[in-house]
C-alpha cells in the first residue's frame, strides 16, 4: 500500500469530516434521544473510521486482516444509513440532511468495497 498513514487515504477522510457532522447535529436531538438513536449513530459513524484505522495498522502483518476491518467499516456505514433513515422519519434531520447523509455513507462504503478488492492484489488474487 503506498499511504504511509490512514490518515491519507481519501475514504478515511470523507468518512471523518462526514462523521464529525454527524455528530454536531446528533447533539441537537431531544435529550430522550441523547443516549438511544444519536447515541447509536455516533457510534456507527465513528465506527466506520476506526476500523479503517485499525485495519491500516494490521495491514503490515496481514493483509486479511486489512480486509476484515474493511467488512466491517462497509457494515458499520451500511449501519449508519439505517439510523439517518429513523432520524429522518422521527423528524430529527430535514430530507436534505437524510438524502446526504445516506448518499454519502453508500459512497463511502463503495469505496471500501474498492479498497478491499484492491488490497493485497500486490501479493495474490484476492
Amino acid at each position: 500500500m503506498a499511504n504511509l498513514a490512514f490518515e491519507n487515504l481519501e475514504v478515511f477522510q470523507k468518512a471523518y469530516r462526514l462523521s464529525l457532522d454527524v455528530h454536531q447535529q446528533s447533539l441537537n436531538f431531544p435529550k430522550k434521544e441523547q443516549f438511544e438513536l444519536a447515541q447509536q449513530l455516533r457510534r456507527s459513524t465513528k465506527s466506520v473510521c476506526a476500523n479503517i484505522a485499525e485495519g491500516f495498522g494490521k495491514q503490515r502483518q496481514s493483509t486479511a486482516e486489512f480486509k476484515r476491518y474493511l467488512m466491517i467499516a462497509m457494515g458499520s456505514a451500511d449501519e449508519t444509513r439505517v439510523w439517518a433513515r429513523y432520524c429522518y422519519d422521527l423528524g430529527y434531520i430535514n430530507k436534505q440532511t437524510w438524502v446526504l447523509w445516506r448518499d454519502a455513507y453508500h459512497e463511502i462504503a463503495k469505496m471500501l468495497q474498492g479498497l478491499h478488492k484492491k488490497s493485497g492484489q500486490k501479493n495474490s488474487d484476492t
